[in-house]
Formats: C-alpha cells, structure tokens, sequence
C-alpha cells in the first residue's frame, strides 16, 4: 500500500487529482490535507467521501506540528503538493497569504518530508513562473521571471524545493502546469466565470482587449501528467506540463458563449489588470518522453466542461451567491454595472 498525502486536495486541481488516482490504483490510500480557505470545498469529495482508501484532515500546510502529526500518524511515505493560493488578482489585493501559504507552508512540507525520510515530494507549480514569452514555448531550464505577487510565490516555493534536492538529497519533482479547466473549478477564473455568468445572462467582463494568450490544459490530463512524473520523473526533475493548446482570451470567451447558446453581447471589456502576462507557452516534450500526452482537443474538453457547469448548479450556484459575490463586486464593481 502507498500512502499519499494530497495537500490542497479540496481544491480544483487537488480534488480532480483524487479522484483520479483512487480511480487509477486501488492500492493507494490518500490523506486528503486542507485548509478549506475560500477555493477548498469538501463537496468536491462527496463521490468518494464513502471510500475507504480516502480521509480527510482539515489543517494549514504551514502549521508544522500537525503537519508532522499527520505524516508520522498515517504513515506517509509521499507529498503531493497542490495547497496553494492561487487566483493573480487575489495576490494582487492581499499578497501576505500567498507569501504564507504558497512560501511557508512548502518549507514546512519540505522539512516533514526530509525529517521522516519520505519517498518523493511532488510540488505542483505553475508556467507563470516563466513570465510572458513573445515567441517560442519555454523549456524546463529557462529563467524565472514572475510578474504577479502569486506567480513570485510558486517561483520562490520552487526555488526551496530544489535547494532542498541539492542541499539534503530529497527526492523531490515538480511539474509547471498551463492554464487549467474543468470541473470543479471555484468561479474567480476565467472559464468558470464565464461560463456561470453566460448561464445567467450576466455580463463577461474581459481584460482589456482580450488578445493575451494562454495554453489551455484540461484538468484530467494535468491530473495524468502529474501521474506520470510522480512515478517515472528523475529525483529533482522539472516538466513542463502544458496542453499545447494555446488561444486568446477572446477565442475562449466566444467558444463559451457558443456553447452555452448565448449572444456576444455579453462581452464587456473592461480595464486591464496590473502586470498582466501577455502570453504563455511551454514546452513539455520532456514530460511527454516520458509517455505523457493529452487525451482531449481544447474544444472537446471546454464543451464538456460548459455541459458540467450546466448539469451541476447546486455546486456553483452557493458559491456564487456568498463570498465570491463580495470579491466579484470589490473586482468589477467599478468597472461595469453588475446584476448579481
């Protein structure tokens, strides 16, 4: 048996994660670890709420003693790390919880996993720690150049996790994921904004013109990815792990409107935000050496993604009726009239 501590595993990708791997290796126990902040939400785990290779523990990855607690208590033998704040707007308003969280809590992580003698810590970063590219795709070995306080905080978590390999010997990997989607994704992003404020005949509110570019990557196949490096990526490796499906935002903003059958317009471009990268790339034919591939077109993962955000109300509809409203106003309240 393999004993697995997914931190952040209430979360989008975190939660996805879960379910994938209890679906994948029926000899694997996960002890899910979690704040619940704003973005954790334990319905993302009722399907397997049930199961018995599935617990939960609520906790701050930056408290070291219960991090120490649970490791020691369940036998851990690896860290899969997806705790995270994570939304650039946020870190924009309030940076010190993405310094905590994000900095802290992966040395905290770091110290439990060399302190115990785990197997492997995986930390999940971001292509965002690259900066914005003008052509080409960026590749594992190119230089850090964060532009947002949550971008500088992924990079500087990476930068402990490889000190950690090369000072101490931890196993470590760590994979730089695109723009994700899918289910289960808090509605502050672009996708499940949109999506939700189409269904509702709410206003899309786009940043500026609408032309900066991101690679798309479905939820499930970042889920495979990080699969693939955890179990076959060298200790101290980095992947790219990106969906090599690069559209603007307005390219995405119209396929949504397509799909939920709702008129343009719903598109209101409002004022740009600070710092905003202009476009992102990777390169992942490391992580694809190793016999990672996605499994779905961009179009046939965000049309099943609408479809999941039409079919499940009951998860979004809360959400966005209580404390995203407030950030939702604090956001765009000045820059377009809103009907929430």
């Amino acid at each position: 048996m393999k004993n697995i501590l997914v931190t952040g595993g209430a979360g989008f990708i975190g939660s996805n994660f879960v379910h994938y791997i209890l679906d994948k290796y029926s000899s694997y126990n996960l002890f899910v670890f979690d704040k619940l902040t704003y973005a954790g939400n334990l319905d993302n785990l009722s399907e397997v709420q049930d199961n018995p290779r599935y617990v939960f523990v609520n906790g701050d990855i930056a408290d070291r003693e219960t991090v120490n607690e649970v490791v020691i208590t369940h036998q851990i033998d690896t860290i899969v790390n997806f705790a995270a704040e994570s939304h650039v707007d946020r870190s924009i308003l309030s940076p010190d919880a993405f310094i905590q969280t994000d900095i802290v809590g992966t040395h905290v992580l770091l110290d439990a996993a060399r302190d115990h003698k785990l197997e492997r810590l995986h930390q999940v970063s971001t292509d965002e720690v690259y900066g914005s590219i003008v052509e080409g795709r960026f590749k594992e070995g190119d230089v850090f150049e964060p532009n947002s306080p949550y971008a500088a905080s992924k990079a500087g978590a990476e930068l402990l996790v490889r000190a950690y390999h090369e000072t101490y010997g931890l196993n470590t990997v760590v994979t730089r994921g695109s723009n994700t989607f899918g289910p289960y994704q808090y509605p502050e992003k672009i996708a499940p904004l949109f999506i939700t404020n189409a269904i509702d005949n709410e206003s899309l509110p786009l940043y500026g013109d609408g032309l900066q570019v991101r690679d798309w990557l479905y939820v499930t196949d970042h889920c495979s990815g990080i699969d693939v490096a955890l179990h076959q990526g060298a200790p101290g490796g980095v992947y790219n792990l990106g969906g090599g499906n690069e559209r603007t935002n307005i390219e995405v903003t119209e396929l949504i409107l397509k799909y939920v059958d709702k008129s343009r317009d719903l598109i209101v471009s409002v004022e740009d935000r600070p710092g905003h990268d202009q476009r992102y790339a990777l390169d992942s034919s490391l992580l694809m050496s190793l016999g990672w591939s996605p499994s779905k077109t961009f179009e046939e993962a965000l049309e099943s993604t609408v479809k999941w955000y039409q079919d499940n109300e009951r998860w979004w509809r809360p959400i966005k009726d209580g404390e995203f409203k407030e950030y939702y106003l604090k956001q765009y309240g000045n820059r377009l009239q809103s009907r929430l």
